[in-house]
């Protein structure tokens, strides 16, 4: 190995290294258990677990919500009430600190917890959130969490790719997800994805099992948006029509028209009774291709556009119906969406 060769290995070395010391301290094992059980972090009983990292310097951690829900992601009938959380900080004090339930977001699989306080008034320095959309594929990607029991366990290696998507336990789409070789196993969930410089870019979420190397974390730009909401009220609010669908190619007539750019949208298979879409008139065989200016050309664009911006908003939806020549523009005024 040539002294060139040595150099950048160890510029290398003491990147990575630099990293994991600085940001090893404020990340997180979470352990959850029932609120009536004695056991401990760690001795495998009952309960579940995974990662975090604190984010602010109030002792907020930012983690997954199938962590915090013990891996009930799609339990409409969670109660945090029911579960005991505890953290211990990769700071070598090796204790259990106390957390409570902040709110969580099933949707994008992210959650936030508190601290309940820090022993002897200590100082945790939260680790500072990136911009994901900075992120380029290729560059440094250092993962910090838990797997499999292995407490603070650091892996690294690089963005794969970018823009992903990926299915949350509840089956909605995660937009924009980082796909990365830095190893992750079970336990790792929750944890932070660092760049060079010590920012999260991303928070570490689901493996493929069986394959190797091909892991993901939800964009810290999505965890940005959020975390405020979850601070505020505990949960992210979002719209709701009162229809069931799927996503649908255009018929041809219709991808042709003038007025319409794209090449599907949502076929409307059903019509809650009493629901804002039965009040504005949609029909089963209805599809939708528009709301507000937005394309609504799949089901996931539907659920992303209907956020809280749109709750009790008189919107205008485009519609196509069979039989007709042209689109149908329909007023509409979304609620908010309860389970």
């Amino acid at each position: 190995m040539g002294a060139d060769d040595a150099f950048l290995r160890d510029t290398y070395s003491r990147t990575v290294s630099e990293v994991i010391e600085r940001v090893a301290p404020s990340v997180a094992a979470i352990g959850v258990a029932p609120s009536n059980s004695r056991r401990r972090f760690g001795d495998g009983r009952g309960g579940g677990g995974g990662s975090g990292f604190v984010f602010t310097p109030d002792g907020d951690v930012l983690t997954n919500s199938h962590v915090v829900r013990a891996g009930r992601n799609a339990d409409r009938t969670f109660d945090p009430s029911t579960l005991r959380y505890t953290v211990n900080l990769g700071d070598g004090a090796n204790r259990e600190i106390p957390a409570r339930y902040v709110g969580d977001d099933p949707d994008t699989d992210l959650a936030v917890l508190r601290l309940d306080y820090l022993p002897n008034g200590e100082r945790v320095e939260p680790v500072a959130l990136g911009h994901s959309r900075d992120v380029k594929r290729g560059e440094i990607a250092i993962a910090i969490g838990n797997p499999l029991g292995f407490e603070h366990t650091a892996t690294a290696g690089i963005v794969s790719a970018l823009g992903r998507s990926m299915r949350a336990g509840n089956g909605r789409l995660i937009p924009d997800v980082i796909q990365t070789d830095a190893a992750l196993n079970p336990g790792n969930s929750g944890g932070p994805l660092l760049n060079s410089t010590g920012a999260a870019i991303g928070v570490n979420t689901a493996i493929i099992p069986g394959a190797q190397s091909i892991c993901f974390a939800v964009a810290i730009d999505t965890a940005s948006w959020v975390i405020p909401q979850l601070m505020r009220e505990g949960r992210v609010r979002r719209g709701y029509l009162g229809v069931a669908g799927g996503t649908v190619a255009l018929e041809r007539n219709v991808a042709r028209a003038p007025e319409t750019a794209q090449t599907s949208g949502v076929r409307v298979a059903s019509v809650e009774s009493d629901s804002p879409a039965a009040r504005a008139g949609l029909h089963e065989g209805d599809v939708i291709v528009g709301i507000d200016g937005v394309e609504i050309d799949s089901v996931d664009r539907l659920h992303q556009t209907l956020n809280a911006t749109r709750i009790e908003k008189l919107c205008v939806m485009k519609v196509w119906r069979s039989g007709k020549s042209s689109a149908w523009y329909v007023n509409i005024t979304p609620s908010e969406r309860t389970r």
